[in-house]
């Protein structure tokens, strides 16, 4: 097991306390998530920089999970905040992040999301394109106010990451180009409502080698050394995010070689920096809990039908995603492995979390635990074949607390509405009526 969890007493734990005890009073599908192992995660790299003495700021990528439990955690601590629309900044706020502590990034940001990070007091907005920077200095000048901008760099460096997921090529919708960045710094730099105050370089998530970071790192640094000896009042630098976790035999870089790469590439320049870490602060902190439904011996393969499915984790079905599943109760280690396909209830055949695993003999109603299931897990779920979406839990030492439950269908139906015409006209179909043209006419 990596993270915080671990067999105790035969049991898979966080800290003390039994996740199937959890699953006993909340039911299955669960996410549950762990504050000790976040916070640990979140003072090991806020250390590992200060030990090379980097002013730095962390600011946690909400997108990764954004519940408000976890993020208030991470601002008690001192972090900050890096979000990507109007609702992630509301997050924030609402959590406790300082305004000034807050990096709003996106590379479409509408006019009342600008007008909400301005109202907010924002750290800076991470500015991906010269249309972004033209309407955010008439939106700022329109409230009296000077955005202050960072803007986004392209460095045009492979991060050898999945493609769905890297950020920092050519080829990307993200940043400005780096043969454009100068020009476009010095359009900002003129006008009126923008305060250019440093770049921003991010090249992609999950990564698990420090090779792309020092390519792309040392290319920002170099252009923010030449720009500011041109005049420019760079005075920040943000480094991104995008630190890898290991789903299966990957080898992420330690922190700490993380950090001493950012001392020795940028370091020089003697300007606060920001980090944005997200999967790697809570991926492994969170678990999916899950119950067998059926075991099913099909012509070719055996199939364990459980009760979560790819509405719940779509990493599986969108990445090909690779998670660890475990029992709650430790096997034997005599207990032999047969190969099986973990598959969920939805109906489509790219409901499956694994293909071909080899996991102890399960029954009926025993429980696994779909790993590394803190990140882009609950934040992406859906509620497809009208499935309720899992509840969350937060474990804190001995302590659990659901903090987000499971909604009955009711609530859910509660949110949508059948106008009266759209049942009339459908009568007047059937009992051969002339059905009525459509309008825009509010049912009385």
């Amino acid at each position: 097991m990596r993270g915080p969890f671990a067999y105790r007493e035969g049991r898979l734990s966080a800290g003390p306390v039994a996740l199937a005890e959890i699953a006993a009073a909340v039911g299955t599908p669960v996410f549950v998530y762990s504050a000790d192992g976040i916070l640990a995660r979140y003072r090991d790299i806020a250390g590992a920089l200060a030990r090379e003495r980097l002013e730095a700021t962390v600011c946690y990528a909400v997108k990764a999970n954004p519940h408000l439990a976890i993020v208030s955690a991470l601002a008690a601590a001192g972090a900050g905040a890096d979000v990507v629309s109007a609702g992630e900044l509301l997050r924030a706020r609402r959590a406790g992040v300082p305004g000034g502590r807050i990096v709003f990034a996106g590379v479409g940001k509408t006019e009342a999301e600008m007008a909400a990070g301005l109202e907010a007091g924002i750290l800076q907005f991470n500015v991906e394109s010269e249309a972004e920077l033209v309407i955010l200095d008439r939106v700022a000048r329109d409230k009296g106010l000077q955005a202050p901008v960072a803007l986004r760099v392209n460095p045009d460096v492979d991060a050898r990451t999945h493609a769905k997921i890297t950020t920092g090529t050519s080829e990307n919708k993200f940043g400005i180009d780096h043969a454009q960045a100068g020009r476009v710094a010095r359009l900002a730099h003129e006008l009126p409502g923008i305060d250019l105050q440093g770049l921003a370089v991010h090249i992609g998530s999950q990564l698990v080698d420090l090779a792309p970071y020092g390519l792309a790192f040392e290319k920002v640094a170099q252009l923010f050394a030449e720009l500011r000896a041109s005049g420019l009042p760079l005075r920040r630098l943000d480094l991104g995010g995008g630190i890898g976790i290991s789903y299966r035999d990957e080898r992420p870089p330690e922190v700490a070689d993380y950090a001493r790469l950012a001392a020795r590439t940028v370091g020089h320049l003697g300007v606060p920096l920001i980090f944005e870490p997200g999967r790697w602060m809570v991926g492994d902190a969170g678990v999916l809990l899950t119950r067998v439904l059926f075991v099913k011996q099909g012509a070719a393969k055996r199939f364990l039908i459980v009760d979560a499915a790819m509405n719940d984790l779509i990493r599986p079905t969108l990445y090909d995603a690779w998670h660890d599943i475990v029992p709650l109760e430790r096997p034997e280690p005599e207990a032999p492995g047969g190969p099986v396909d973990v598959v969920g209830p939805i109906c489509e055949s790219g409901d499956i979390f694994a293909a071909d695993r080899a996991l102890p003999p399960m029954a009926a109603g025993d429980l696994l635990a779909i790993c590394s299931a803190g990140a882009y897990g609950a934040t992406m779920s859906s509620t497809y074949n009208s499935r309720l979406p899992a509840p969350e839990v937060l474990v804190g030492g001995a302590d659990w607390a659901v903090i987000k439950a499971r909604p009955d269908h009711a609530t859910l139906l509660a949110q949508e509405w059948v106008p009266r015409w759209a049942t009339q006209a459908f009568r007047g179909e059937v009992e051969g009526e002339e059905p009525q043209a459509s309008g825009s006419r509010a049912a009385s």
